[in-house]
């Protein structure tokens, strides 16, 4: 058994942030299912969405990411945010973080376009910005004597009290001991959950663990319909989840047909700087038309040094692959990218169980909508993890002990005898969503995904029954879990809107501009 002050699943940007604040204040566990730098914020390439040039102003930021949102964004929390952004932003600075530096008089950082934004104010490191911001907080984290890691665990379940409280985790370790990590305060910062789609950008970890635990234990989720997929993946037979960049797009690149016509003028007033939903709609739809296996995203027309220096990641990505981005265009295609809903939280990132609090990607804080605004994300993560920590060091010095719990008992004794049923069930899950809750939803596809993925949640839970749970297994088990509540709450919104369309329902209505919640009654 371990006890802690604070106890955090994940160690992305959401985790680490709170698991420092709260540092100050007591002992902190922080449990990662796999190295603590393997995370989602580690992979993002664009940066962070902050309004640090005078000619740029909070009132353009916000209306940019109300736009997107497609009329479910919460004003207030947009307002918030984008307000406390710049001082996010300095303390990242002082933190260690390497922002690639101004070469414009009066401004500190370089500051890119991405799609959707009106104007530029993504601050970078280059194109690796994620793993910028994830080093020097590790590095941070390791000076600190209250943070404890533990790798290559695999949270299974929260715990919760007689009295509804959620007082930690049973923990799978690293030697297959199932072991109670209490905490008076336990803060969700497990990512998203890109792998339940066939094609994504995310790494293997984003399996909707946390909302799958969350949604166990009794906690409210949101907008679960809204999962953004990215429109600019490397189309390549031996790439795996390579995101191309939105801020290549913001720096000249243009979309083209395989022909070598462009076709985002068609779609969009800003063409290729279109929101997210609208250019993967876009791709889409002509890849379907032409039956082309992919698109081509062209900044060849560019400086070959700037284009090296702007994008080095990329750049040497793509020749690993034969692609020389200086002189040829990018195969691309969409893969799903980013979750827009989560565990419906508070102002101070605190769910509907008490204890329980959820940061980053696995949150719904009101601030995305229907559509994440591009790079707003890491903002959204550093602005509730802080207010969250200062809300959790209150609530660590009220609460009263927690109690050992009971042991974990869902799965059985037995060794798995077949693997086979979990690369199988896996596999299948992934192309049923793909195929039918995917850019383009029909009633008969999502009527279709549910009774596939009823049938295979159902076989999860009886090999769990019957067999010693392992990683894969866990893992397995939520991802069926989330697949179902994400075509649940896709079936339920009858209209399109940001993310979700369906194209028997093409057009948004007024009385669906409202969010989408589903909880499971604890007893």
């Amino acid at each position: 058994m371990e006890r802690f002050d604070f106890l955090v699943l994940g160690s992305g940007i959401g985790g680490l942030t709170f698991a420092l604040e709260v540092a100050e204040t007591g002992t902190v566990g922080v449990v990662t299912k796999k190295e603590r730098g393997e995370s989602n914020t580690n992979y993002a390439q664009g940066g962070i969405a902050a309004v640090l040039d005078p000619e740029d102003s909070f009132e353009s930021h916000v209306a940019d990411t109300l736009e997107a949102g497609a009329g479910l964004c919460h004003r207030e929390v947009v307002e918030r945010v984008v307000r406390e952004a710049p001082e996010h932003i300095r303390r990242l600075a002082r933190w260690g973080v390497e922002f690639t530096p101004a070469k414009r008089a009066g401004l500190a950082f370089d500051l890119g376009q991405e799609g959707g934004h009106s104007r530029r104010r993504i601050v970078h490191a280059r194109d690796m910005t994620g793993r910028e911001v994830e080093q020097a907080l590790l590095r941070r984290a390791r000076e600190s004597g209250s943070i404890r890691f533990f790798e290559n665990h695999f949270a299974v379940d929260l715990i919760r009290d007689s009295a509804g409280r959620c007082g930690g985790a049973h923990v799978l370790a690293a030697d297959g001991r199932i072991v109670p990590f209490l905490a008076p305060v336990t803060c969700l910062a497990t990512g998203g959950a890109g792998k339940v789609y066939l094609y994504t950008s995310n790494p293997d970890i984003a399996s909707g663990d946390g909302l799958a635990m969350a949604y166990r234990a009794g906690a409210t989720l949101a907008n679960l319909e809204f999962m953004q997929f990215h429109p600019t993946c490397l189309y390549h037979p031996q790439a795996k989840n390579f995101l191309i960049s939105e801020a290549v797009r913001g720096e000249g690149g243009v979309l083209r047909l395989r022909s070598g016509e462009t076709f985002m003028e068609r779609y969009h007033p800003r063409g290729c700087l279109a929101p997210r939903d609208v250019v993967a709609r876009a791709i889409d739809a002509e890849m379907k038309r032409t039956g082309d296996e992919h698109v081509l995203l062209d900044i060849s027309h560019r400086d070959p040094e700037f284009v090296r220096s702007r994008f080095p990641g990329i750049h040497a990505a793509c020749l690993r692959y034969g692609i020389d981005i200086t002189r040829d265009p990018i195969p691309v295609v969409p893969a799903a990218h980013y979750l827009c809903g989560g565990v419906w939280v508070d102002a101070r990132g605190r769910s509907d169980v008490p204890g329980l609090y959820a940061v980053g990607e696995v949150a719904c804080t009101g601030l995305h909508g229907a559509n994440r605004l591009a790079s707003n994300s890491l903002l959204e993560a550093l602005v509730f993890a802080t207010a969250a920590a200062r809300d959790a060091r209150v609530r660590a010095r009220q609460a009263g002990p927690i109690d050992p719990p009971p042991p974990w008992e869902a799965g059985g004794s037995r060794e798995p005898d077949e693997d086979v049923v979990v690369t199988q069930n896996w596999d299948e899950i992934r192309r049923t969503m793909w195929n039918y809750v995917g850019i383009v939803r029909t009633d008969r596809r999502l009527s279709r995904a549910r009774r596939r993925v009823d049938l295979i949640h159902e076989e999860v839970r009886d090999h769990l029954r019957r067999y010693r749970p392992s990683a894969d297994l866990l893992e397995l088990r939520n991802l069926a879990q989330v697949a179902d509540l994400m075509v649940r709450c896709a079936a339920h919104r009858r209209e399109s809107r940001g993310l979700h369309y369906n194209a028997d329902h093409p057009a948004p209505r007024d009385e669906w501009r409202r969010d989408t919640f589903v909880r499971r009654e604890v007893p």
